[in-house]
């Protein structure tokens, strides 16, 4: 069984920096993208960052500038560090990998079961 498993979500200040960690566990043989998605209340969810094997990154409108996406293949774990927060960053977010358990095998794509960020005063 393949898990990814998130860890750095909170509470911060207008303004403020956190940073999210996502760890792909489990037997595999490879994973090509991940990427991170928030889902707000009363909202759908979106594309916030992705990170490709290569380490090319790809970010929302509402991100660029603020967030950077990085990635560990070593650790099979990806990053999100999220500076200048607005209260609009405010959602559940959730990290997702394109994982293959053995060689041949599909390609699936695996979530993580979200971490809480909340930006208030």
């Amino acid at each position: 069984q393949v898990q990814l498993a998130e860890s750095g979500g909170g509470l911060v200040q207008p303004g403020g920096s956190l940073r999210l960690s996502c760890a792909a566990a489990g037997r595999m043989n490879g994973i090509v993208a991940m990427g991170w998605y928030r889902q707000a209340p009363g909202k759908e969810r979106e594309l916030v960052a992705t990170v490709s094997v290569g380490g090319r990154t790809n970010y929302a409108d509402s991100v660029k500038g603020r967030f950077t996406a990085s990635r560990d293949n070593a650790k099979n774990t990806v990053y999100l560090q999220m500076n200048s927060l607005k209260p609009e960053d405010t959602a559940v977010y959730y990290c997702t990998a394109d994982i293959r358990r053995y060689p041949g095998s599909s390609w699936l794509n695996y979530w993580g079961q979200g971490t809480q960020v909340s930006v208030s005063s």
